[in-house]
């Protein structure tokens, strides 16, 4: 399906904590207890036993780094288009410059029809960060870029990546209840084939609230508004992918229990939802819209994906 993949990149943690070079802007951070590298690689490896048993395939590469406390979040570095186009983006911490892993692009022209990488990441050096599909959240179907403005997401960056990938650029500031800017887009906001989960109260102009509100609705999707607690307990970053079976919504049990009977409703009308429990990976500031790199390439006839 055109906005949600079957095949998905994950990167397995060996020496994952609460960055602090991101704590700075990353609201959502927050403090963890134990032997948090075991935990979180446990998390991980749980979580890609259950999207393998759902049926998505499930590309993982191990990291040693000693420095990139976030590996496990590779949405931000990189994205996959159709027409078999990559984005490789520039990060705004800089320990997390270092995620980016060219032996992962490497596989995936071995196994997917890639035509063209596009490398933004030099652009670290003029300050500019756009970190992928956290800083973007896609509309693959309707071609908008939705973005919460923030240090890592550049406006001029934006307008090029969108001229280069065919997308409209809709910006917007959106924060919490305390005024911080959120630093994602999306923890705010997930758009599937025929819903869209959105923190639409965080948006703080009421006109540009409204206007994101009706081209989200205006696809024919579902809109289910969360509120800024469901925001808080990452109820928005989740991210719809494809199974034999068809549509599954992958959130962790974080998300899930905080959304309401209604809510839950209404999604199972258009997908099923896979709770993934995360809890110490989500003390990073991210859930696992974060955690999963969604792959819309064609794969290569006869090599086994």
């Amino acid at each position: 399906m055109l906005q949600a993949p079957a095949d998905v990149v994950m990167i397995r943690p060996h020496n994952f904590h609460p960055n602090p070079e991101t704590a700075k802007d990353n609201a959502f951070q927050t403090a963890a207890t134990g032997d948090i590298a075991a935990q979180a690689r446990q998390e991980h490896d749980a979580a890609v036993t259950a999207l393998r048993a759902a049926g998505i395939t499930t590309h993982v590469f191990d990291d040693l780094g000693s420095d990139t406390p976030d590996s496990v979040f590779p949405n931000n570095w990189f994205s996959t288009h159709s027409g078999g186009r990559v984005a490789v983006y520039p990060m705004y911490a800089q320990n997390r410059r270092r995620e980016r892993r060219w032996d992962v692009i490497d596989t995936l022209k071995t196994r997917y029809r890639v035509q063209d990488v596009i490398d933004y990441s030099g652009l670290e050096y003029d300050g500019l960060a756009l970190e992928g599909t956290g800083a973007m959240v896609l509309d693959h179907i309707a071609h908008v870029a939705y973005v919460a403005r923030s240090n890592r997401a550049d406006p001029l960056l934006l307008e090029r990546f969108c001229t280069h990938f065919g997308f409209e650029p809709i910006a917007f500031d959106a924060c919490d209840a305390t005024g911080t800017a959120i630093y994602h887009t999306n923890v705010l906001m997930c758009i599937g084939t025929r819903f869209a989960l959105i923190g639409a109260e965080m948006i703080r102009d009421n006109a540009r609230r409204h206007e994101v509100i009706a081209r989200l609705a205006e696809t024919g999707r579902d809109v289910i508004q969360l509120s800024a607690e469901q925001i808080g307990a990452f109820a928005g970053n989740a991210i719809e992918l494809t199974g034999p079976e068809g549509s599954r919504l992958a959130l962790s049990t974080t998300a899930m229990a905080a959304l309401t009977p209604d809510q839950q409703n209404t999604l199972a009308r258009h997908t099923t939802c896979l709770p993934l429990d995360i809890p110490t990976i989500e003390t990073a500031g991210g859930s696992v819209r974060c955690m999963i790199a969604g792959l819309h390439l064609a794969r290569r006839q006869g090599v086994t994906p």
